[in-house]
Protein backbone atom coordinates (compact mmCIF):
# COMPACT_ATOMS: atom_id res chain seq x y z
CA UNK A 1 0.00 0.00 0.00
CA UNK A 2 1.27 3.31 -0.85
CA UNK A 3 0.74 6.90 1.16
CA UNK A 4 1.11 10.42 0.30
CA UNK A 5 4.75 10.76 2.40
CA UNK A 6 5.94 7.66 -0.17
CA UNK A 7 4.73 9.72 -3.21
CA UNK A 8 5.97 12.56 -1.92
CA UNK A 9 9.68 11.49 -1.35
CA UNK A 10 10.25 10.17 -4.61
CA UNK A 11 10.06 14.67 -5.59
CA UNK A 12 13.06 16.95 -5.61
CA UNK A 13 13.12 19.86 -3.37
CA UNK A 14 12.40 22.30 -6.86
CA UNK A 15 9.04 19.53 -7.69
CA UNK A 16 7.77 19.70 -4.70
CA UNK A 17 7.97 23.84 -4.26
CA UNK A 18 5.96 23.28 -7.46
CA UNK A 19 3.13 20.79 -5.98
CA UNK A 20 2.66 23.76 -2.88
CA UNK A 21 2.05 26.27 -5.79
CA UNK A 22 -0.24 24.56 -7.42
CA UNK A 23 -2.25 23.04 -4.24
CA UNK A 24 -2.56 26.69 -3.46
CA UNK A 25 -3.98 27.86 -6.56
CA UNK A 26 -6.33 25.01 -6.41
CA UNK A 27 -7.21 25.78 -2.67
CA UNK A 28 -7.77 29.34 -3.82
CA UNK A 29 -9.68 28.53 -6.93
CA UNK A 30 -11.90 26.05 -4.96
CA UNK A 31 -12.67 29.06 -2.43
CA UNK A 32 -13.28 31.26 -5.21
CA UNK A 33 -15.77 28.48 -6.96
CA UNK A 34 -17.64 27.94 -3.54
CA UNK A 35 -17.74 32.02 -3.28
CA UNK A 36 -19.18 32.62 -6.71
CA UNK A 37 -21.70 29.62 -6.47
CA UNK A 38 -23.36 31.62 -3.74
CA UNK A 39 -22.81 34.96 -5.03
CA UNK A 40 -24.80 33.46 -8.08
CA UNK A 41 -27.49 32.15 -6.44
CA UNK A 42 -28.20 34.42 -3.75
CA UNK A 43 -26.28 37.39 -3.81
CA UNK A 44 -23.52 39.14 -2.70
CA UNK A 45 -24.40 39.88 0.83
CA UNK A 46 -25.45 35.97 1.60
CA UNK A 47 -22.04 35.02 -0.01
CA UNK A 48 -19.94 37.51 2.45
CA UNK A 49 -21.99 36.16 5.29
CA UNK A 50 -20.70 32.59 4.49
CA UNK A 51 -17.39 33.76 3.39
CA UNK A 52 -16.79 36.02 7.08
CA UNK A 53 -17.95 32.52 8.85
CA UNK A 54 -16.02 30.22 6.80
CA UNK A 55 -12.81 32.60 7.35
CA UNK A 56 -13.47 32.97 11.07
CA UNK A 57 -12.89 29.28 11.37
CA UNK A 58 -10.46 28.43 9.08
CA UNK A 59 -8.01 31.07 9.73
CA UNK A 60 -7.63 29.84 13.18
CA UNK A 61 -6.95 26.31 11.70
CA UNK A 62 -4.48 27.40 9.55
CA UNK A 63 -2.36 29.86 12.13
CA UNK A 64 -2.56 26.73 14.86
CA UNK A 65 -1.07 24.29 12.41
CA UNK A 66 1.59 27.02 11.16
CA UNK A 67 2.56 27.94 14.54
CA UNK A 68 2.87 24.21 15.70
CA UNK A 69 4.97 23.52 12.88
CA UNK A 70 7.18 26.77 13.06
CA UNK A 71 7.04 25.76 16.92
CA UNK A 72 6.54 29.33 17.32
CA UNK A 73 5.37 28.81 21.33
CA UNK A 74 2.67 30.51 23.28
CA UNK A 75 4.06 34.62 22.72
CA UNK A 76 5.96 34.93 19.67
CA UNK A 77 5.63 38.16 19.14
CA UNK A 78 5.79 40.04 15.92
CA UNK A 79 8.15 38.12 14.27
CA UNK A 80 6.90 35.08 15.36
CA UNK A 81 3.81 36.82 13.14
CA UNK A 82 5.91 37.50 10.30
CA UNK A 83 7.15 34.04 9.86
CA UNK A 84 3.28 32.56 9.78
CA UNK A 85 2.40 34.93 7.70
CA UNK A 86 5.10 34.12 5.02
CA UNK A 87 3.75 30.08 5.19
CA UNK A 88 -0.15 30.73 4.78
CA UNK A 89 -1.54 28.73 1.98
CA UNK A 90 -1.93 32.22 -0.74
CA UNK A 91 1.92 33.98 0.59
CA UNK A 92 3.68 32.27 -2.16
CA UNK A 93 0.91 33.06 -4.72
CA UNK A 94 0.23 36.81 -3.67
CA UNK A 95 2.91 39.17 -3.94
CA UNK A 96 2.98 40.64 -0.45
CA UNK A 97 5.60 42.42 1.60
CA UNK A 98 6.12 42.75 5.65
CA UNK A 99 7.65 45.77 7.42
CA UNK A 100 8.31 45.17 11.22
CA UNK A 101 8.96 48.99 12.90
CA UNK A 102 8.63 48.83 16.68
CA UNK A 103 5.39 47.50 17.71
CA UNK A 104 3.87 47.08 14.75
CA UNK A 105 3.75 45.04 11.36
CA UNK A 106 2.49 46.32 8.00
CA UNK A 107 1.09 43.39 5.79
CA UNK A 108 0.55 45.01 2.52
CA UNK A 109 -0.73 42.51 -0.50
CA UNK A 110 0.85 44.08 -3.50
CA UNK A 111 -1.24 42.12 -6.10
CA UNK A 112 -3.79 39.73 -5.39
CA UNK A 113 -4.56 36.78 -7.19
CA UNK A 114 -8.30 36.99 -6.21
CA UNK A 115 -8.91 40.35 -7.43
CA UNK A 116 -7.03 39.89 -10.53
CA UNK A 117 -9.48 36.95 -11.31
CA UNK A 118 -12.50 38.95 -10.91
CA UNK A 119 -11.13 41.55 -12.65
CA UNK A 120 -10.57 39.31 -15.62
CA UNK A 121 -13.62 37.79 -15.76
CA UNK A 122 -15.15 41.14 -16.14
CA UNK A 123 -16.70 40.68 -12.36
CA UNK A 124 -16.49 43.47 -9.90
CA UNK A 125 -13.95 43.65 -7.19
CA UNK A 126 -14.62 41.29 -3.76
CA UNK A 127 -15.85 43.29 -0.80
CA UNK A 128 -12.79 41.41 0.99
CA UNK A 129 -12.28 44.25 4.05
CA UNK A 130 -14.93 42.91 6.02
CA UNK A 131 -13.99 39.32 5.66
CA UNK A 132 -10.00 40.36 5.89
CA UNK A 133 -11.14 41.90 9.19
CA UNK A 134 -11.98 38.45 10.71
CA UNK A 135 -9.38 36.71 9.03
CA UNK A 136 -6.44 38.91 10.01
CA UNK A 137 -8.00 39.74 13.23
CA UNK A 138 -8.26 35.69 13.98
CA UNK A 139 -5.13 34.80 12.42
CA UNK A 140 -2.90 37.30 14.47
CA UNK A 141 -4.80 36.63 17.55
CA UNK A 142 -3.88 33.04 17.08
CA UNK A 143 -0.21 33.08 16.77
CA UNK A 144 0.37 35.58 20.10
CA UNK A 145 -3.30 36.87 22.10
CA UNK A 146 -1.80 40.32 22.30
CA UNK A 147 -2.08 40.69 18.45
CA UNK A 148 -4.46 43.13 17.49
CA UNK A 149 -5.54 43.92 13.76
CA UNK A 150 -6.86 47.36 11.87
CA UNK A 151 -7.38 47.64 8.32
CA UNK A 152 -5.59 50.21 6.78
CA UNK A 153 -6.73 49.86 3.27
CA UNK A 154 -8.48 46.99 1.50
CA UNK A 155 -11.57 47.10 -1.12
CA UNK A 156 -13.96 48.96 -1.20
CA UNK A 157 -12.02 51.20 1.12
CA UNK A 158 -9.03 51.73 -0.56
CA UNK A 159 -6.81 54.18 1.10
CA UNK A 160 -3.82 53.53 -0.59
CA UNK A 161 -3.84 52.71 -4.29
CA UNK A 162 -0.36 51.31 -4.49
CA UNK A 163 -1.46 48.01 -3.24
CA UNK A 164 -4.52 45.60 -3.45
CA UNK A 165 -5.00 46.04 1.07
CA UNK A 166 -2.64 46.68 3.95
CA UNK A 167 -2.85 45.31 7.44
CA UNK A 168 -1.73 46.94 10.66
CA UNK A 169 -0.86 44.59 13.24
CA UNK A 170 -0.13 46.20 16.71
CA UNK A 171 1.45 44.19 19.57
CA UNK A 172 0.24 45.47 23.23
CA UNK A 173 2.47 44.74 25.91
Amino acid sequence: MNNNYETLSQYSKDELIELIAMYSKNWLAHDGVWFQAIEKKAGMDDAMYYDIEAWRRFTVIEAKKIKAFLGLGDRPGLDGLAKALRLRLYANINKDKIEIEGNTLIYTTVECRVQHARAQKGMPFHPCKSVGIVEYSGFGKTIDERISCECMSCYPDITDESCCCKWKFTLCE
